[in-house]
């Protein structure tokens, strides 16, 4: 089976480790963060990995290559982006693109079931899914809510809202390629929201299972990353088992 790697972001949040390292090799439990996507893309069959590289690219090409040995039986490709093409205009840089196939950003650590999320998308005949988690966001202040009036009909202290927000992992089916143009910047709500309007099928998938999630895109994800990675390895690494 085959995934894209998307790994060509700049990652601001993060400096200033990022102005000599590209954020996918930041090291997380010892090795970089996308050598651990890479270990765990391949534990559920997917072994065939294209990397999107950008900013500092080379560097990431070259730590591969020194690591070959040790990624036995995967087989890594790179397409490279002149210019950013956000989170699914690199897409239109692939040639040879599964019919279904895994994207990921490159900066996600996570224990998600690829596999299931995989057997969900095939089961929906999906154009593309999105793989969806769950945020709680608390106000700080009480709500009201108002009639016509002004009248106070209600009113919550500090309330919680419970949102579904996208994790960044996507399992795309060929047919989406048809509304990103080669070489032209698109974004991923863009894609859907021209989907949606086509009368495509978008799927969310929603893990029955616990897992893990963070994106390692600012210090105090760096610093919660490393140290979740010790207390969960053999979640994130299962090959090491």
């Amino acid at each position: 089976m085959q995934a894209v790697i998307l790994a060509g972001g700049k990652g601001t949040r993060l400096a200033p480790y990022t102005m000599v390292f590209p954020k996918p090799m930041l090291p997380v439990g010892g090795q970089p963060i996308i050598e651990t996507i890479i270990r765990q893309l391949a534990f559920y069959g997917f072994k065939d990995i294209v990397i999107s590289l950008g900013y500092l690219g080379d560097m990431i090409e070259l730590y591969f290559r020194d690591r070959s040995k040790s990624l036995d039986g995967i087989r890594l490709r790179y397409v490279r982006e002149d210019q950013p093409l956000g989170t699914a205009g690199a897409l239109s840089l692939i040639d040879d693109l599964d019919e279904n196939f895994l994207v990921i950003n490159g900066d996600i650590l996570t224990t998600l079931n690829y596999e299931n999320f995989y057997r969900f998308h095939q089961e929906k005949g999906s154009s593309l899914t999105v793989a969806v988690g769950e945020k709680k966001v608390q106000i700080a202040l009480g709500i009201l809510t108002l009639d016509e009036e002004s009248k106070v009909k209600k009113f919550d202290e500090k309330p919680v809202y419970t949102y579904k927000d996208n994790i960044g992992i996507y399992i795309y089916n060929r047919r989406a390629l048809r509304y990103i143009e080669k070489g032209k910047r698109l974004d991923l709500n863009i894609l859907i929201e021209k989907m949606i309007a086509d009368g495509d099928n978008v799927f969310g998938y929603m893990s029955n299972e616990n897992y893990y999630w963070i994106d390692v895109g600012q210090h105090a994800d760096f610093e919660q990353a490393n140290q979740e990675f010790e207390k969960r390895k053999k979640e994130f690494l299962k090959d090491d088992c």
